[in-house]
């Protein structure tokens, strides 16, 4: 698909921002089908960011390079002086192993990475002056495409305009866009090679989905960063829908197609379900139910393991402290749901409520998204909550035993009850800053 080329304004890169690429060691080095290199696994590409020392078999490339269509490589525009940088890749549809080599000769560092529209992969991998080291992570690249496989027709996802098109098209063009942030962002060398490995699909709300811009976010960009290698998130939720939804723009179509056996789809719906209510076309005791059980039949008949999750509560309080219950008949629908189709469940609702009331009326404030000065959302979350609700949810998947929890990383631990500390909490963030509201959800803000 064509998409525009930046989520946020395009602007020319200046010598100073090539400079400072130069000073954090952000120049590239790839090897892609088209350039001239060894030949290599098709889908393979190596990257190495000091041109003078790229390893044999990396192809160098220089700080100013944009990408092109020709070239399939090169940084995005857009990117002030000094600040994050952005790196694309054409890949084919799939899973990919990618690895990055991390170090500045001179300086200490400190290194967050970001895959495709603000996936947290890696998060502050600190080096001392002089000192490397490696990490690997999973990725999974798509596209609308729906492929004729496993009973499903051809066709394509029918994204929203301009949301996906546009300010989301990050998600689903044929590349891997990286990006690099951190006080100082030192990337060496990078590899990427594709990666036949399970598959975890996320299907939901705005409160899973990738959100394209700053202050929002959701624990399904925040979940990637609590898995090992061998493992890809595939994120295709979107804001504003529902399970029925999901069937209509044929996001259920696209997870099915692409399913392995053995893959997991975690699936969280609920609010916007509500305005069903209102509009006289269903509720959490019948169709929300009913759609339920339909997903869970069709992951099921192709070898996939299904995961309910109830909806997180929204933020209000009663006099006592309480979180108010906006959402208690869908937790409830759900659990249900689970119980009769013997379904792995994470009560998110429950831990939600359990964080927002050990954070206290005012302090769960900031884990909440704020627009604009003074103008909280209640209902979508900024990054320290969706990184807290990402934690919930890794907890959930091991305290129900699925295989996948064999790929969170070594020592994890979360207790809802005692959340991370605000001030602690320290991912860096992306410059895409949005005011728009993610849709849905209109009467609850």
């Amino acid at each position: 698909m064509q998409r525009s080329r930046s989520p946020f304004p395009p602007r020319p890169r200046s010598a100073a921002f090539a400079a400072a690429l130069s000073l954090v060691t952000l120049s590239f080095a790839i090897s892609t089908l088209a350039a001239a290199a060894p030949a290599s696994t098709p889908g393979q590409s190596k990257f190495a960011f000091a041109p003078d020392t790229a390893p044999a078999g990396f192809t160098a490339v220089a700080p100013a390079t944009l990408y092109s269509d020709a070239r399939g490589y090169g940084f995005e525009p857009g990117a002030a002086p000094g600040g994050p940088a952005y790196f694309s890749v054409d890949l084919a549809e799939g899973n990919y192993d990618v690895t990055v080599t991390l170090g500045d000769d001179k300086a200490a560092a400190s290194t967050t990475v970001k895959a495709e529209l603000r996936r947290l992969m890696l998060e502050n991998v600190q080096t001392a002056p002089g000192q490397t080291v490696t990490r690997r992570f999973t990725v999974n690249v798509r596209t609308p495409r729906i492929a004729a496989a496993n009973g499903i027709e051809a066709g394509e996802v029918r994204l929203k305009a301009p949301r996906e098109t546009v300010q989301e098209a990050w998600a689903w063009d044929r590349r891997l866009t990286l990006e690099f942030n951190g006080s100082h962002p030192a990337v060496r060398n990078i590899e990427i090679a594709p990666a036949a490995v399970p598959t975890l699909f996320l299907l939901g709300d705005s409160t899973v989905c990738d959100q394209p811009g700053e202050p929002y976010a959701s624990w399904g960009q925040m979940l990637p960063r609590f898995f090992k290698p061998g493992v890809a998130v595939a994120n295709h939720g979107e804001s504003g829908e529902t399970y029925r939804d999901a069937l209509a723009r044929r996001r259920t179509d696209k997870i099915l197609s692409s399913l392995r056996p053995g893959d997991t789809v975690v699936m969280q719906f609920g609010h916007n379900d509500q305005k069903q209510i209102k509009d006289g076309k269903g509720g959490p005791f019948t169709t929300y139910k009913a759609e339920i059980k339909a997903h869970v039949a069709a992951v099921r008949a192709r070898g996939g393991v299904p995961v309910i999750v109830s909806p997180m509560e929204r933020r209000g309080f009663d006099a006592q402290g309480k979180v108010l219950p906006s959402l208690a008949d869908y937790a409830e629908a759900a659990r249900q749901s689970a119980r009769e189709l013997d379904v792995a469940f994470i009560d998110l609702n429950a831990m939600s409520r359990t964080l927002y009331e050990a954070l206290g009326p005012e302090g769960s404030k900031r884990a909440f998204a704020e627009p604009a000065p003074g103008k909280l959302d209640n209902t979508h979350h900024n990054a320290y909550g969706s990184y807290e609700l990402a934690k919930a949810i890794v907890t959930g998947l091991q305290a129900a035993r699925l295989p996948v929890a064999a790929f969170v990383v070594d020592g994890f631990r979360f207790d809802p009850s005692r959340p991370d500390p605000v001030a602690a909490f320290s991912v860096p963030p992306s410059p895409q800053v949005t005011h728009e509201r993610p849709l849905g959800d209109e009467a609850n803000k």
